[in-house]
């Protein structure tokens, strides 16, 4: 039986490592940043109310979206298969609130194959597993565009931690793991601070502050920042892994 026919598989998030990220919280609050707090994060804040609204905001958006783009979305898809071989769509596991997995859906931007080649799961400035094309679909995040479905599903959200691999959240430490309290999104207080530029410790601590200071007021300053992250396309790419990956 497929994992996918067996239900999601729930990852166990207690037991984690001691925090090892104060100092760097420390030094980027001393850099005047927005992080997350040294002690334990209970619960995400918001009331009940606030996540009603913030769940039907993300079902009419991402409804709306797919209606819209659908044309759109498939011409990129076609010019995806047709600049190189293999699915046009990219479908990776990741987990999601309360360390539940699911596959992530993408527009594929890199060779076929790509996750055995070079970097492995890393990203790195100029990257040659990266298409021409793909090149264009990562800068203006259309590449994201299919995981409107993923938020349909209620696997994701508009606004929350992006999602990450599992082999990631296996190395998490007591605080880090707290970016699963809740839903994964499409974008976050992290994108908007420095998109891949930001190493994974430091986007981790930015999500801590926004699961610390979630609300409706912020998912929207949130929203009004990522427009001009994307259109300024800058961040996409780094020097250098975000993370040290695991040996293959």
């Amino acid at each position: 039986m497929t994992a996918a026919a067996a239900g999601p598989r729930v990852r166990d998030l207690t037991g984690r490592g001691p925090d090892a990220h104060a100092e760097l919280r420390a030094a980027m609050r001393a850099a005047g940043r927005a992080v997350g707090p040294d002690g334990p994060i209970v619960r995400p804040a918001g009331t009940r109310a606030g996540d009603v609204v913030r769940r039907a905001f993300d079902v009419v958006v991402s409804a709306v979206a797919l209606l819209v783009l659908a044309v759109p979305l498939g011409l990129v898809l076609l010019a995806v298969r047709l600049e190189s071989p293999g699915s046009p769509l990219f479908r990776q596991r990741r987990v999601g609130r309360d360390g539940r997995e699911f596959d992530v859906l993408k527009v594929r931007t890199m060779v076929q194959g790509a996750e055995g080649m070079g970097a492995g799961l890393a990203i790195v400035r100029g990257d040659a597993r990266i298409t021409r094309l793909g090149r264009l679909l990562r800068r203006t995040s259309i590449d994201e565009l299919p995981q409107f479905v993923n938020v349909l599903r209620g696997e994701m959200a508009i606004v929350g931690p992006r999602p990450t691999v599992p082999v990631q959240v296996e190395r998490y430490d007591a605080r880090q793991v707290e970016r699963l309290l809740v839903r994964p999104g499409l974008t976050g207080w992290a994108q908007v601070q420095g998109r891949a530029g930001l190493s994974w410790p430091e986007r981790i601590e930015f999500d801590r502050w926004y699961v610390a200071h979630r609300s409706l007021r912020t998912d929207v300053r949130i929203l009004a920042m990522t427009v001009r992250v994307v259109l300024g396309g800058a961040g996409v790419e780094r020097d250098g892994a975000a993370w040290d990956a695991p040996p293959r």
